[in-house]
């Protein structure tokens, strides 16, 4: 049962900001609510002070998508539906547009908001490998003060991000990539369809003559929060594609990931299929890129 609780719905920014500078510890902002009213109802120990919810679904400043030359800008209040419409995201953007297809079902992706899912950033957050090899960009704001830094110096650990008490996430802005680069996002579930994500991999790439020019890896639920592998991307740039090197690389992502986590149960079966699921990629953007 949800407790007994008051909710305020602010029609600005400013509006909202406001509040939130006047709050206490116990305010929450809620904007899909997919994964707040969940909380509540199971009387999750993150929701167990909370005695207010902010609710900035109805504030246009964070809602639009819009594109310039040289970037894409979504608001953080945008729905996983209003993305996979957008045709900018489609054509420009097609990790970050896939990864969005994978979540949940069509009623959730109807409510559920892009900034909450990695502000919630629990490790299966779908969007944040693809924002992350996208080397995307979050717009925070405060009643006083607004700054943007990168999505991997936002998120800091499981359930856990920079963002203050007094801030909301109003933009995602991610540079549009060049079309000499190839990329794919892979989900693996317990089941095809509405499931919480047990794998997730981005994998983005740039090369010319057979060879890499640059690659950027991102993973998702297999280590404790989304994470790049810089060291393994500095190790292939400027390595010949070839099916023997493509084969080690995968086995050293796995090797990195049990760096990141450490032995668990889950191991055994994790990264053999990681690393196969690495190779697949891998192999499909040689077949498409060469």
């Amino acid at each position: 049962m949800i407790p007994s609780l008051e909710i305020l719905i602010p029609k600005s920014l400013n509006e909202a900001l406001s509040i939130l500078a006047e709050q206490n510890n116990g305010s929450k902002i809620i904007a899909g609510g997919t994964d707040v009213v969940p909380g509540l109802q199971q009387g999750s120990n993150r929701f167990a002070n909370s005695d207010l919810l902010i609710d900035i679904n109805r504030i246009p400043e964070i809602k639009s998508i819009t594109r310039t030359r040289e970037k894409i800008s979504i608001g953080g209040a945008e729905t996983f539906s209003n993305i996979l419409q957008n045709q900018i995201v489609q054509e420009e953007l097609p990790l970050l547009w896939k990864a969005c297809s994978t979540i949940g079902s069509v009623q959730i992706r109807n409510r559920a908001t892009i900034a909450g899912n990695f502000v919630n950033n629990a490790p299966c957050a779908d969007t944040v490998p693809a924002l992350l090899v996208y080397n995307a960009t979050v717009e925070i704001e405060s009643l006083n003060s607004k700054k943007e830094i990168s999505i991997g110096e936002f998120l800091t650990g499981p359930y856990k991000t920079k963002l203050n008490k007094d801030e909301i996430v109003t933009r995602i802005n991610v540079s549009i990539p060049s079309k000499e680069y190839e990329g794919e996002f892979y989900k693996l579930g317990r089941r095809r369809a509405v499931a919480v994500s047990r794998i997730t991999l981005a994998v983005l790439t740039k090369t010319q003559n057979h060879m890499i020019d640059e690659i950027r890896i991102a993973s998702g639920a297999v280590t404790p929060i989304g994470i790049r592998f810089f060291d393994l991307e500095k190790f292939a740039k400027g390595k010949k594609i070839e099916d023997q090197f493509l084969k080690e690389l995968s086995k050293m992502l796995g090797e990195q990931i049990i760096q990141v986590t450490g032995l668990r149960w889950s191991s055994e079966y994790k990264l053999p299929v990681v690393q196969q699921m690495f190779y697949q990629l891998l192999k499909g953007i040689e077949r498409g890129s060469l």
